[in-house]
């Protein structure tokens, strides 16, 4: 109980959910920019920007201002949010696992997970999760980490402070275990490992490939397995289109004539490995890949065996 008052203390009746410490080395970069790196809980830089006018990021226990420059040894802190719940958007979601202290759904593609959009994933939150009847319950349910809007599959949802520290923690520990699956223009190496940097920052991700199938849009398609080892932002679409070997659907990173109308982007995450926040309980979960993605490669190779019998 000790450790716990010591993590969840109050700075103006304001519960602080993280705590950073610039470590020595860190290269020359202001607040605005440094702060995604550090807190997955914040999906944009607009986001930021509205953390630090309303003093929800302090540094060194003071507010502060998007400007500062960054230094090691500074303190970071991320405090709970001051504004009122967010107003509910009725979406109903699959809920894959729920706790006391958290919350597994699956997201579905091209919806955001917040943001000052109405149309959230944060704001569908408020009609499809309990709220915890723990003592450190947040307001609200909250998202720890992000998917993109166009990425569809399992998501952390914290419902205690506590476990939405312990579980930022393990995040920046790099202790949560993550895998995806994503269908590729072209015929990809049967496993490998991707290291362009991104922004400048060392990226890594493996790959294990499922199958391949003859496309007669694309040449070939494959189905294959990833394991982000680190977080950056659009990091898997950035990787694979760099290799030469875009994820189907993907409107940013691939090119123009690749996109099919209406699909969407064929990248889901679908494993989520990590101990509970609470308890160390060994928590693995799964779900399948999306209906569309066996049926785009059955419907392409049906196509390609029709053509050249």
């Amino acid at each position: 109980m000790v450790l716990f008052r010591l993590v969840l203390r109050k700075i103006k009746d304001l519960v602080v959910l993280s705590t950073h410490i610039v470590p020595d080395g860190v290269e020359e970069i202001r607040l605005y920019d440094y702060v995604q790196q550090i807190f997955p809980l914040i999906p944009s830089r607009k986001g930021v920007k509205k953390a630090i006018s309303r003093e929800e990021i302090i540094v060194n226990g003071q507010k502060t201002t998007t400007g500062l420059w960054i230094k090691s040894g500074q303190k970071i802190e991320l405090l709970e949010s001051s504004v009122n719940p967010p107003k509910e958007y009725r979406l109903k979601l699959e809920v894959v696992y729920e706790d006391e202290y958290l919350a597994i759904i699956n997201k579905p593609a091209g919806i955001l997970v917040s943001g000052n959009q109405f149309r959230t994933i944060q704001n569908a939150l408020i009609g499809n999760i309990k709220l915890s009847k723990e003592e450190d319950a947040l307001k609200w349910p909250k998202p720890v980490h992000r998917l993109d809007s166009s990425t569809s599959g399992l998501l952390i949802i914290a419902k205690t402070a506590s476990a939405l520290v312990k579980l930022g923690k393990q995040f920046e520990k790099k202790e949560i275990e993550k895998k995806y699956c994503a269908i590729v223009i072209g015929k990809i190496p049967e496993i490998g490992i991707i290291d362009f940097e991104i922004e400048g920052l060392k990226s890594f991700t493996d790959y294990k490939l499922n199958c391949v199938i003859p496309s007669l849009r694309n040449e070939h398609l494959s189905l294959v397995e990833l394991f982000p080892k680190t977080g950056r932002t659009h990091q898997l679409r950035i990787h694979l289109s760099k290799l030469g070997f875009p994820i189907l659907g993907d409107k940013l990173y691939g090119s123009e004539g690749e996109i099919l109308k209406g699909k969407g982007l064929f990248l889901s995450a679908v494993k989520l490995q990590f101990s509970h926040p609470i308890t160390d309980e060994s928590l693995n979960l799964k779900i399948e890949a999306p209906y569309k993605f066996n049926a785009l490669l059955e419907r392409e190779n049906r196509r390609w065996e029709k053509y050249n019998t």
